[in-house]
């Protein structure tokens, strides 16, 4: 079964939405963004997130000391960080025991890409993180091995052909289940769901 993560959550409901649609993974963005949430709010969302969910926070411009605070005072076990550039920042994330997802933006990766820093996953993104633009997932010719997260401009009508196009682990989805910028549309996020596992069934 696809891996399936929605991030940028931000409310009560939209959390309790994504736990009964049995997502794997919900994302809380501390970077600067009109989806970022302050610690307080999310020590209150992530409680609401049972074990066999994956809270995961997103950093973008956060310097690991800061990670690291935000992860102890809000219980994250995993981080999905998008400038880490070296092994020595993936070693200190994974020696505060957390997870650790590295991503990056699709130009980068190379046949065969996979671990280069230590990280535990790797998640692929267009050129502008968090933009919701595609890009064009059938030309990437090169593609990273193992458990690998395609993001970027996905929505419930193109998932599918993403997953046919990359044969991709996981699917990570923000903007493309938003009714306007930052504000998640709860029918999106069931019809992306549904796409995802009808493609599952199909395989």
């Amino acid at each position: 079964m696809t891996f399936i993560k929605v991030c940028g959550l931000r409310d009560v409901d939209t959390v309790d939405l994504t736990v009964r649609l049995g997502v794997d993974a919900v994302g809380f963005v501390f970077a600067e963004s009109v989806r970022k949430v302050d610690p307080a709010l999310a020590v209150e969302l992530i409680a609401r997130i049972p074990d066999h969910i994956r809270a995961i926070g997103v950093f973008l411009g956060n310097p690991i000391d800061q990670i690291l605070e935000i992860a102890q005072i809000t219980g994250l076990r995993t981080v999905q960080v998008h400038d880490l550039v070296d092994a020595e920042q993936v070693q200190r994330l994974h020696d505060a025991g957390l997870t650790v997802i590295r991503a990056v933006v699709s130009s980068k990766v190379r046949d065969g890409y996979n671990l280069d820093l230590g990280e535990d996953e790797l998640l692929i993104d267009g050129a502008d993180a968090g933009s919701g633009v595609p890009w064009n997932w059938a030309q990437q010719q090169s593609r990273p091995h193992g458990q690998w997260i395609l993001a970027g401009g996905l929505s419930p009508d193109n998932v599918r052909d993403a997953l046919d196009a990359t044969g991709a682990w996981g699917v990570d989805v923000s903007s493309g289940v938003e009714s306007s910028r930052g504000i998640k549309d709860h029918a999106l996020i069931e019809k992306f769901v549904s796409a995802v596992r009808q493609a599952d069934h199909s395989k």
